[in-house]
């Protein structure tokens, strides 16, 4: 009878699992409905690849929501995020504010975050040279599927987030769903260990990767 009992116990613990990620996933997808565009101290722009100086499509998707939401008057500064992967010219973040300067943004709006090179990293700088300035109150964004982990990784490191996605971004339809299922994974495990040590488990993991899988790793969606 051990074994019975061994082997239902030990279902029932799938079962948890099973019910809890599934239950991750509905917030991560009811997550990317949410727009909580209002005003606030910063917008904070979650960077992207960048091919020599452009942004791809899906960093522009992303400046350009941000771009529309500083012109509404939402916040005064900009923060745009990201560092420079290996053989890089450019940082995402100095790609992104070159952007923006085409686009008429002043420079002084202009804050950035060069040394991110994921998320948790990237949201963790800015946090602390926005604190510096007096700045709590941030407007995140990035992709839909992205929502409920920025939301959280932000609250962690003592922010007060609201996400506002862009809608124009090419990861969307069937496409997204990997991002979903990632999204789903990460946001199920972050909460119980805190996203600052799982970020630091994925970076070991990646270091003893091959460099050209870290680069196809990094050079997409972060």
């Amino acid at each position: 009878m051990t074994w019975r009992r061994a082997i239902a116990a030990l279902l029932g613990v799938l079962a948890l699992v099973v019910a809890y990620v599934g239950f991750t996933f509905i917030q991560v997808w009811l997550a990317a409905r949410r727009d909580q565009a209002r005003p606030v101290q910063a917008i904070v722009v979650l960077g992207a690849a960048q091919y020599n100086g452009r942004p791809s499509a899906v960093l522009r998707a992303r400046l350009d929501h941000a771009y529309d939401l500083w012109q509404r008057g939402l916040a005064k500064t900009m923060v745009v995020t990201g560092g420079r992967q290996p053989g890089d010219r450019f940082t995402e973040a100095t790609a992104s504010a070159n952007y923006l300067a085409t686009k008429g943004v002043p420079d002084d709006d202009v804050l950035r975050e060069t040394r991110g090179r994921n998320s948790w990293e990237s949201l963790a700088a800015s946090a602390n040279f926005l604190r510096q300035r007096g700045v709590h109150t941030v407007l995140l964004v990035s992709d839909p599927f992205h929502n409920e982990r920025i939301t959280l990784m932000a609250d962690e490191l003592g922010l007060r987030p609201y996400v506002s996605p862009t809608r124009t971004s090419p990861i969307r339809g069937a496409s997204s769903l990997p991002h979903f299922a990632k999204e789903t994974l990460e946001v199920a495990i972050g909460r119980v260990t805190g996203f600052r040590h799982l970020t630091e488990w994925a970076v070991a993991f990646d270091s003893k990767k091959p460099a050209a899988k870290i680069i196809a790793t990094r050079s997409g969606v972060v």
